[in-house]
């Protein structure tokens, strides 16, 4: 939900009735301190006060979590140890690193430290910078490492994504890949996009909720109101069945059905008579009433001996030849 809940319990409670109630897997919270994410001089640093939940605050939505979605899990976007402390505390299930630190070996090793599955942002990042991360995330611990991709300009415009580049990564790193989608919320392509990307291949759907984006609240852009985000939720699940698996399986009743509907079979394309030796000139390969032998299976039949008369367009099969 990142910060669309403006500093407000109640909006950040409605936020995780809308994730929940969709059936999302996870909800993630952005947790920090103002006074250690940025100096007083930076431009944001009035909005951060504004938008700080205080641990009591964090602990109260991590157990209303817990207590109405329990298979909704927390995951913490980070930026300072203390956080990554009050997160052990309130048992978070997995953690995220924002792009920013990527270059903060010091926060990362910290967050590797608690043991937990670490979703690092690579937007805006170099290949080299992301290497180090990932190394430094391996040198400190044995934490499972997601790689999510996306751009940080809110909304994105659909020409700045690059979703072959995020593969690329997925390829170049040999880690699971994850698509953060930042398209225009009031856009087909934040249903699209996402979409494009699950068929691609793509691991994991970063999505940002809000209670109602027509109020240009913070962190609006890309985000779906409740109702939509069921929609989009709804979306990804039937996009996850009709993926499938990789290898072959056993076909379904409908599709035994269509095999003997549609398959074609050897028939004869005139009255042949018993005693008869088959040639190919003898056989046609058609739909017919039931399901014979295939057009690949015609050399079980050619030059054999006809042992009882076959009307036109009858099935020819094995046990009809001597």
């Amino acid at each position: 939900m990142a910060c669309s809940h403006e500093g407000n319990t109640d909006l950040a409670g409605k936020i995780i009735d809308g994730a929940g109630k969709a059936g999302a897997n996870a909800i993630q919270f952005q947790i920090f301190k103002q006074i250690e994410r940025a100096v007083p001089r930076h431009p944001d640093y009035e909005l951060l006060g504004r938008l700080e939940l205080s641990p009591d605050q964090w602990s109260d939505l991590a157990a209303y979590v817990r207590n109405n979605y329990p298979s909704l899990q927390i995951i913490a976007c980070v930026y300072e140890p203390g956080s990554v402390d009050l997160c052990e505390r309130i048992g978070v299930d997995a953690y995220k690193l924002h792009s920013a630190d990527l270059s903060n070996p010091y926060l990362i090793r910290y967050v590797a430290g608690t043991g937990k599955r670490i979703d690092l942002s690579v937007g805006a990042s170099t290949i080299e910078e992301i290497t180090r991360a990932v190394e430094c995330i391996r040198m400190a611990s044995d934490s499972e490492i997601w790689m999510m991709y996306g751009i940080q300009t809110f909304p994105t415009p659909v020409s700045e994504i690059h979703l072959s580049y995020m593969m690329k990564l997925r390829e170049l790193f040999e880690l699971p890949i994850g698509y953060q989608d930042h398209s225009d919320g009031a856009s087909e392509a934040a249903f699209w996009l996402p979409a494009a990307a699950v068929g691609m291949g793509v691991d994991v759907i970063e999505k940002h909720i809000t209670h109602n984006r027509l109020l240009h609240g913070v962190d609006y852009q890309a985000a779906l109101n409740p109702d939509e985000f069921c929609r989009f939720v709804d979306m990804v699940r039937q996009l996850e069945a009709a993926k499938g698996i990789s290898v072959p399986k056993t076909f379904t009743a409908e599709e035994m059905k269509y095999r003997k509907y549609a398959k074609k079979s050897i028939v004869a394309t005139a009255d042949l008579h018993d005693d008869h030796p088959l040639s190919e000139d003898d056989m046609k390969y058609m739909f017919a009433e039931r399901q014979g032998l295939q057009p690949d299976q015609s050399s079980k039949l050619i030059g054999r001996i006809l042992r009882r008369n076959i009307e036109k367009h009858d099935i020819i099969e094995e046990g009809d030849c001597l």
